[in-house]
C-alpha cells in the first residue's frame, strides 16, 4: 500500500476513533433529536442557509465515514426542514456521502482485492460491468441491505463512479421520502420500527425487483421486435437444424439425437469439417512422419552408429490422406444416421428464423422448418491482401495437402501454431524453409522463454526464422518468385518456390442468410452471441470457430453442448458457456501446452502470482528418452494452493497438461497432485515434481525449526 493510501486510511481511522472516543453518537440518538427539535427549528428559521449547509456537511461526513446514525439524521431532516426541502437536502447529501465512501473503498482496496481474488470475482465483475446499474438500484430499494455495506462493496467492483452516484441518487429517493416524511412527525415516533413496517419493506423490495423484471420485459420486447417481420410456422418439422458438420456441428447433432430430438445436420462439403480433412488430423499425421525422420537423424543420441530412411514425399502425403480416410468413419453420414441424425448434403440458407433452405448439388431445393437453428459453419484460412500474392500463387492449410512434390524452398508466412507446426514438418521432410513473422517472436501468445526455446530448436534444424519482418509485396522476376519484407525500416528480399500463408483463420459468416436476417458480427468478424450462444434471434445459436472466441476443436465441442442444450431446453433453463479452463497445445518440437494464465497475461491484467518451475532436464524418463529439455511452469495465487495457469514445454506436453486441466476444472491444487502416485519412470512425474517445488517454497519454517529441536532432544 502506497503512502497516499496509508494517509487516507489513517485520516479516516482517526476520525472514526474520535467519533467514538468523544461519544459523538449520543447526538445521533432519536430521543436527543426529539428533545432538541424546537431549538433546531428555531435556528433554521433564524439562519436557514447556515443551518442547511451545516446539516448537509454533517450528513455527508456521517455517510462518507460509514458511521451509524444516517437514519436518525434523515428523520431530523424532515423534522427541521419539512418534507420538500428535507427530501432535497437528504437526497443529495446521502448520495454525495455514499459516493465518497465508494471512492475511498475503491482507492484503498480495489486493486488489492482484484489482484488477489480477480479470478473468483470474474463472474461478478462481468455482471456488474453489464448490468451494475440494475443491481445497485435493486439494492438501494431493499432496506434489508445496509447502505454503508453497499457503498464499500461496490467500490471493489468495476462499476463507474458516475453510474454509482446517479443510480444511488434515484434508488435511495423512495426510502428518503419515507424517512423524511416520518421525521415531520418526529414527536410521535418512539422507534425506527414504526417506520419500516413489514408492508413497507415488502413494497420497497418489490420495487427493487422491478428493474430486473423490466429488463427481462425489454428482452422479450426486443425478441418480439426482431421477429416482427417474419411469419412463424404453425408447426415445425424439426426440433433443431444444424448448419455445418465440423466438430461443433457434429457434437450438437449428436447431443440432440441422444435426447431424442428430431435433428437435421447440413454439410455442403465434407463431414468432419476442417479438423478431419484439412486441420488437426492431417497435420498430426504429417508431423508424426517428420518426427520419425528427425529421430533417425539423431541416431547417435540413441547409441546407434547411423540410421537413414528413404522416402518419397508423394507417399508421405498419401499416408496423410490414408489417415484421414481411416478416421473419417467416426464423422461419417452412416454413423450419424445410425445415431438418429438426418444428414443432408448441400448448401444451407436461413430464409427465416425458423426455416432453412437446402440446395443439393443437383440444384434441388428443400425448405425445412425448425424450432431452433445452430450455426456451426466453421472458419477458413485468412489470406491478407498483400500486393502480388495472387500473382505468385499461394498455399494455405486447406490445400497444402494436395501437394505431391516437395517445394525446394518454402516460405511460411505466419508464426502462430499452424505456421510453426507446418514450418518444422516441411523442414524435416527436406524443404529449405523460411518462416516470416511480423511480430517480435513466433508463438506470441506464449511466454517469451517458450518462444525462444522453439525458435532455438527451429534454427538448430536449419530453419530461417525471420521475426519483425512485415510482408509488403510479392513479385515474379525472370521466373523467380520473391517476397519483399520490411525489417527495421529497410527492405529485405526473400526468394522462394512456394509460399504457405498461415496468418490466422476467419469465420465463415457469408452466404447462408446472416446478412438478410441482420445478424450482427463482432469486430473479430465472428457471429455476435450472448453468454448462452444466442444471436439476436433467441432461437438461433452459433458455436465453434464461427462464434469464437477460441478456434480449437475441443472448444468447439465444448460450446456445442451449451448450444444444443440451450436450444432444446432453454425455455426451462439456459446455461452460460464456461470458458474458465481452456487448454491448448502447439505440436512443434518442443511441444507446447498451456491452460489458464501465463506470466505474460498475468502481468498484462495486473494479477499477482507466484511461479513454481521444474526443469524437465532433471527427469529420469526424459534423460532415458534423450528428451531432457523443457519445463513445467505453474502460476498460483500468492500464499494459496490455487492454480492460475500452467505452461508445459517438452515431449508430450499436450498429454501432460491434462492433469492440471482437471485440477483447475475441479478445484484441487498442487498438494493433491503431490499426494498422487505417479508411475516411475514416466514423463508425468514432472507434474508431481513441480508440485514439490511449490511445496518446498511454502514449507512451514517455524514448525520445521521446532521439529529440528525436537529431534535433537530425542537424540540426547
Amino acid at each position: 500500500m502506497n503512502r497516499s493510501k496509508l494517509l487516507l486510511v489513517a485520516i479516516i481511522a482517526a476520525m472514526i476513533v474520535a467519533f467514538f472516543a468523544l461519544d459523538a453518537g449520543r447526538y445521533l440518538d432519536l430521543e436527543f433529536f426529539k428533545a432538541q427539535r424546537h431549538a433546531f427549528v428555531a435556528y433554521y428559521e433564524a439562519h436557514p442557509l447556515v443551518a442547511a449547509l451545516g446539516y448537509f456537511v454533517a450528513y455527508v461526513a456521517v455517510t462518507g465515514l460509514s458511521l451509524p446514525g444516517a437514519a436518525i439524521m434523515t428523520l431530523a431532516g424532515g423534522a427541521i426542514f419539512g418534507l420538500p426541502w428535507g427530501t432535497v437536502i437528504v437526497s443529495f447529501a446521502s448520495s454525495v456521502g455514499a459516493t465518497l465512501a465508494f471512492l475511498a473503498s475503491r482507492f484503498v482496496f480495489h486493486d488489492w482485492v482484484q489482484q488477489r481474488f480477480g479470478r473468483q470475482l470474474r463472474a461478478i465483475n462481468e455482471g456488474v460491468e453489464k448490468e451494475g446499474g440494475f443491481y445497485l438500484f435493486t439494492l438501494r430499494l431493499v432496506p434489508a441491505f445496509p447502505f454503508f455495506v453497499i457503498n464499500l462493496l461496490m467500490g471493489l467492483t468495476p462499476i463507474r463512479a458516475w453510474t454509482f452516484y446517479w443510480v444511488s441518487q434515484i434508488g435511495m429517493l423512495a426510502g428518503t421520502l419515507v424517512f423524511v416524511n416520518a421525521g415531520t412527525q418526529l414527536a410521535k415516533l418512539d422507534s425506527l420500527r414504526g417506520i419500516l413496517s413489514p408492508g413497507l419493506i415488502l413494497s420497497l423490495s418489490l420495487l427493487g425487483v422491478f428493474p430486473l423484471v423490466a429488463k427481462k420485459a425489454v428482452d422479450v420486447f426486443k425478441a418480439r421486435r426482431v421477429y416482427a417481420r417474419w411469419r412463424k410456422p404453425v408447426r415445425f418439422d424439426r426440433n433443431l437444424v444444424v448448419i455445418g458438420a465440423g466438430s461443433a456441428g457434429l457434437v450438437t447433432a449428436y447431443i440432440a439425437a441422444a435426447v431424442k430430438a428430431r435433428v437435421t445436420l447440413i454439410e455442403k462439403h465434407r463431414m468432419g469439417g476442417d479438423c478431419l480433412n484439412t486441420g488437426c488430423v492431417p497435420s498430426k499425421a504429417l508431423i508424426k512422419t517428420a518426427r520419425v525422420l528427425a529421430q533417425l537423424r539423431r541416431a547417435r543420441d540413441y547409441g546407434l552408429k547411423s540410421a537413414t530412411a528413404e522416402f518419397d514425399f508423394a507417399q508421405v502425403m498419401e499416408r496423410v490422406q490414408r489417415v484421414v480416410t481411416s478416421v473419417a468413419p467416426h464423422d461419417s453420414v452412416a454413423r450419424y444416421t445410425e445415431l438418429g441424425v438426418e444428414c443432408l448434403e448441400g448448401e444451407a440458407k436461413i430464409v427465416s428464423p425458423w426455416e432453412v433452405e437446402v440446395r443439393s448439388g443437383s440444384g434441388v431445393t428443400r425448405r425445412l422448418s425448425t424450432r431452433a437453428i445452430v450455426i456451426a459453419a466453421g472458419a477458413r484460412p485468412f489470406v491478407p491482401p498483400i500486393p502480388g500474392l495472387d500473382d505468385v500463387g499461394y498455399l494455405t492449410s486447406d490445400d497444402v495437402w494436395d501437394l505431391r512434390t516437395l517445394p525446394k524452398r518454402l516460405l511460411v508466412l505466419g508464426g502462430g501454431p499452424i505456421g510453426s507446426e507446418l514450418t518444422q514438418a516441411f523442414a524435416r521432410l527436406g524443404a529449405t524453409v523460411t518462416q516470416v513473422e511480423m511480430l517480435p517472436r513466433i508463438l506470441i501468445r506464449e511466454d517469451p522463454e517458450v518462444s525462444a526455446m522453439v525458435m532455438e530448436k527451429f534454427r538448430a534444424e536449419g530453419i530461417d526464422v525471420l521475426v519483425n519482418h512485415k510482408a509488403k509485396r510479392f513479385l515474379v522476376e525472370n521466373g523467380r518468385k520473391a517476397m519483399i519484407a520490411e525489417h527495421e525500416g529497410r527492405e529485405a528480399r526473400i526468394e522462394f518456390d512456394a509460399v504457405l500463408v498461415a496468418v490466422g483463420r476467419i469465420a465463415n459468416t457469408a452466404g447462408y442468410g446472416l446478412e438478410e436476417l441482420g445478424v450482427p458480427l463482432e469486430k473479430t468478424r465472428t457471429i455476435q452471441t450472448n453468454p448462452y450462444l444466442q444471436t439476436i434471434y433467441p432461437n438461433i445459436y452459433a458455436c465453434g470457430d464461427v462464434a469464437g472466441p477460441y478456434q480449437f476443436t475441443h472448444t468447439a465441442a465444448h460450446q456445442a453442448w451449451y448450444a444444443s442444450v440451450n436450444a432444446l431446453f432453454g425455455m426451462f433453463r439456459k446455461f452460460r458457456v464456461d470458458y474458465s479452463v481452456i487448454p491448448w497445445a502447439t505440436f512443434t518440437e518442443p511441444e507446447v501446452a498451456r491452460v489458464g494464465l501465463n506470466e505474460t497475461e498475468a502481468k498484462e491484467r495486473g494479477i499477482s502470482y507466484e511461479v513454481s518451475t521444474y526443469l524437465i532436464d532433471d527427469l529420469d524418463r526424459a534423460i532415458a528418452d534423450e528428451e531432457a529439455h523443457g519445463f513445467v511452469k505453474v502460476l498460483t495465487v500468492p500464499g494459496k494452493d490455487v492454480i492460475l495457469g500452467v505452461t508445459i514445454v517438452g515431449d508430450h506436453a499436450g498429454d501432460l497438461i491434462a492433469e492440471f486441466v482437471a485440477a483447475m476444472r475441479h478445484g484441487f491444487g498442487l498438494n493433491k497432485i503431490l499426494g498422487t502416485i505417479h508411475i516411475y519412470p514416466t514423463l508425468a512425474e514432472s507434474n508431481k515434481y513441480v508440485a514439490g517445488v511449490w511445496k518446498r517454497a511454502h514449507a512451514p519454517q517455524a514448525l520445521l525449526a521446532m521439529l529440528q529441536k525436537y529431534h535433537a532432544w530425542r537424540r540426547d
